[in-house]
């Protein structure tokens, strides 16, 4: 997962990326890239840690020019260490061109083979972002025919990604010369929104991942990209568009509106705040139905983008709503950090009980999911030691019992707590009284009541049903391998049957 910026403006650009990255670090904390354009001059700067850290002064003054891209950037692929891999990529041939991307191509192997034999042209990272650049800086020259580019050929230079490319990207381009080029992947699984701003110089057009950054930067609200979209803006302030591909389709991760995505937030006309209220409501009748013997004296959330179902939860079962965690806002995401010892610490250093709101109560904890569950243990022995009597663990999401191949660091079934589990063994694994998730089927009803339009969505991470059809145990197989350096991992039986009878049910 990571965070994309694009804008066209009427003023130098720099100060207006970097305060929209600021807006999106949640959606990345490993990297941070600005890159903008002074005439046919491309000026970059990037590099790892948060977007404070990464950006001085002296980089700023050298960021001239009134267009721009920014990156902040989440590991899925690639190294988490390697600062050539943060992003925005550089490419000068055929044309200058520089792209970030959010989301994650499944067919990167297939693509690194047929750009140096078929294309002729090298890749220098391992990052599935590089081979998207050069796709394109090759479908532009194939459309372009060698001469100067217009908006047919960059629309036709988009289908052709979409024709070679598979699995989920949202994109920010800029092409030296040209203008600024945002498109969607076929299922607009990675969300896009564009916005402008009326000025008495022209419009100006500022892409973003989520529309927050519009709201903050002072932007209105055009609307989403659609899916197999593509957006050019050219440097006069001229917006095209043109669906670009016959087969789009919108399947949208609902993981963002889970975790991933700000409250503040509109994903494909879906409030993210609206939603996690409904999430709570759907949870609540669960609790309803199935533990109606259990005592709860207070509903605790996990903060901060479980509050608002805890917050409904709580309501819709006249239970008491307490904070009973003050949180540190300067440690980053624990989700997102690599390594299980660098989360189990992060927990501690992030979160701290208030005593008094667990001492002699049973306590229902809510949160948003359990992935890992590294926090949740941590979480349930921090309620303990803070005197609970009983610690009850609800997850306002399904189980994550597959791994995600579209952008969010989910990639090893080992590291799932809910694959190969029962409910009943999550509680032991976690150290609870007791575990209740949300139904998948009321979680795509949580987000539908928000929007009754939004018809299908990716929940792979939850139902192993992959949308873009090209996933395979043995795709697994080599994502696992690769990420802990072994030659080959191969899943348990009972794993393997169920991924097959979720990928069975997925191609009906």
């Amino acid at each position: 997962m990571c965070g994309i910026l694009g804008v066209v403006s009427q003023t130098p650009a720099n100060q207006l990326l970097y305060d929209g990255l600021q807006v999106l670090q949640h959606r990345g904390q490993d990297a941070a890239g600005i890159a903008t354009l002074d005439g046919r001059t491309f000026h970059l700067h990037k590099g790892n840690g948060m977007v404070r850290d990464v950006f001085r002064t002296r980089n700023m003054r050298a960021l001239t020019g009134n267009a721009g891209i920014a990156h902040v950037r989440y590991p899925t692929a690639g190294s988490a260490v390697d600062h050539n891999e943060a992003q925005p990529f550089y490419v000068n041939s055929p044309f200058g061109i520089v792209l970030g991307h959010n989301g994650n191509l499944t067919n990167t192997e297939e693509l690194q083979k047929q750009l140096f034999v078929d294309d002729l042209r090298h890749v220098n990272t391992n990052s599935d972002s590089e081979v998207l650049l050069n796709v394109f800086a090759h479908e532009l020259q194939a459309k372009s025919k060698g001469v100067r580019l217009d908006a047919a050929a960059i629309f036709a230079a988009v289908a052709g990604v979409h024709q070679r490319c598979r699995g989920a990207y949202a994109v920010v381009a800029m092409i030296a010369g040209y203008g600024l080029v945002a498109f969607r992947d076929i299922y607009g699984i990675r969300p896009l929104v564009v916005g402008v701003n009326e000025t008495a110089n022209g419009p100006e057009y500022l892409v973003a991942s989520e529309s927050v950054a519009l709201d903050t930067l002072g932007f209105t609200f055009l609307r989403d990209i659609a899916p197999g979209e593509a957006v050019y803006i050219d440097f006069n302030g001229k917006m095209q568009t043109k669906l670009c591909s016959d087969k789009a389709k919108l399947n949208s991760c609902i993981f963002e509106y889970v975790y991933f995505a700000r409250p503040d937030s509109v994903i494909d006309g879906v409030s993210v705040y609206e939603t996690r209220l409904y999430m709570g409501e759907y949870l609540a009748e669960k609790l309803k139905r199935e533990w109606v013997n259990v005592q709860i004296d207070v509903v605790i959330p996990i903060p901060d983008s479980s509050r608002p179902s805890a917050l409904q939860l709580a309501n819709h079962l006249n239970i008491r709503f307490r904070e009973g965690f003050v949180k540190n806002r300067y440690i980053g995401r624990t989700f997102i950090m690599p390594g299980q010892a660098m989360r189990k610490k992060s927990v501690r250093q992030k979160l701290n009980a208030i005593g008094v709101e667990f001492k002699g109560k049973n306590v229902l904890l809510v949160d948003d999911s359990i992935v890992r569950g590294t926090t949740s243990r941590e979480i349930v022995q921090m309620a303990r030691d803070a005197g609970a009597l009983k610690v009850y663990f609800a997850s306002a999401a399904p189980p994550v019992r597959f791994p995600n191949v579209y952008g969010i660091d989910m990639p090893s079934r080992t590291e799932l707590i809910a694959t190969g589990r029962t409910d009943e063994e999550i509680c032991f694994e976690i150290g609870a009284d007791g575990v209740i998730y949300q139904d998948l089927e009321d979680l795509k009803a949580a987000v539908r009541k928000a929007n009754p339009n939004i018809v299908d969505f990716d929940a792979s991470c939850f139902d192993g049903q992959y949308i873009t059809g090209d996933i395979t145990p043995e795709y697994l197989d080599r994502v696992e391998a690769r990420r802990n350096g072994e030659k080959d991992v191969k899943p348990t039986d009972d794993d393997q049957m169920e991924l097959n009878l979720a990928m069975s049910a997925s191609s009906m």
